[in-house]
């Protein structure tokens, strides 16, 4: 299945950089690429524009896949994800910060929305701690902080517009104007959250039997959850400082691989990685071409899909007490 998963991240990495308002084939790309003319158009449309954003869906992707699925088994609750429960919108109000405070500093961007995606995990963990908080209860909190931290963002962009030029695409979520410096300030800390991720695969699994039962295994809950929580900052965070407030992703891409792959850690996590980059490509291939030349944010495609499954979720589990 990982093989397979590859195969689709393969494919979803050549329709990306062959498709968009202007469309090349394999062999023009290609020869492009081999000529190294600067001055041809399909060659600084693949270097400058294809390659950089395919580059940026690939890593937001897995990170935002992998982080959902790190929360979902903190939290013990299927229906949790980065931007429901308002990581993605801490990281994008710390961000917003940072470009107003520190406007043009190299590498805060990261560091901010890292940090705001660390607080706004752990406020929602110590909420999930709290006696008698039911599961239901903590979405429902999830949603209001993200309500709180979005308008503290809008508040920003009307406060100081001209510091935040091109909000309105940050919001949405998109890959517009990324670029491979971007992506790569950010790349330090999804490889240190993946790397920490697989670290704790095994003890993820041995915290699904149960707290009793973890405990009598000897696992230590509050520092295997804290580092999955941290985990998970590191990858939403830095995902969120170049791709924007990118939604679902870490909340269909998880319930998708646990179909093809089961629960185990072990491989569910590499799995998202490869089923979130090719994911989101795919999303971001169709917002290109479905009303080209115009190219709409692909986090508008993102939320036509992630909405309805959403809803789903919430119908599959309407049986269900509502405080269990």
């Amino acid at each position: 299945m990982l093989v397979a998963l590859a195969a689709l991240l393969l494919a979803s990495v050549l329709l990306s950089l062959r498709f968009g308002s202007q469309n090349y084939s394999l062999a023009q790309l290609l020869a492009a690429l081999r000529s190294g003319d600067t001055s041809d158009p399909v060659w600084r449309i693949l270097v400058h524009v294809r390659l950089p954003r395919t580059l940026a869906g690939l890593a937001a992707g897995g990170a935002l896949a992998t982080a959902g699925a790190l929360i979902q088994s903190v939290l013990n609750n299927a229906m949790a994800s980065p931007n429901v429960i308002g990581v993605n919108a801490g990281a994008g109000f710390f961000a917003m910060l940072a470009v107003t405070l520190a406007p043009g500093a190299a590498g805060v961007l990261p560091a901010a929305s890292f940090l705001g995606a660390l607080c706004t995990a752990l406020f929602i963990y110590a909420l999930a701690a709290r006696a008698g908080l039911s599961r239901t209860t903590l979405i429902l909190a999830g949603i209001a902080v993200s309500s709180i931290l979005t308008a503290g963002v809008n508040a920003i962009t009307l406060l100081y517009p001209d510091d935040v030029i091109g909000a309105t695409g940050f919001m949405l979520g998109g890959f517009s104007g990324v670029t491979i410096a971007s992506v790569g300030n950010a790349a330090w800390y999804m490889a240190a959250g993946l790397l920490l991720a697989l670290f704790l695969a095994a003890d993820l699994n041995v915290l699904q039997l149960g707290e009793e039962s973890a405990q009598s295994l000897g696992l230590h809950l509050g520092r295997t959850r804290f580092l999955a929580i941290l985990a998970a900052a590191l990858l939403a965070g830095a995902a969120v400082s170049f791709a924007g407030l990118l939604g679902f992703v870490g909340l269909l891409v998880p319930h998708m691989v646990r179909r093809l792959v089961g629960n185990d850690n072990r491989w569910l996590l590499p799995a998202c990685v490869l089923l979130g980059g090719a994911f989101v490509l795919l999303c971001d291939v169709l917002a290109r071409v479905l009303f080209a030349p115009f190219e709409l944010p692909v986090g508008i495609v993102m939320s036509l899909l992630g909405g309805p499954f959403f809803l789903i979720l919430l119908l599959r589990h309407k049986r269900s007490r509502v405080y269990d």
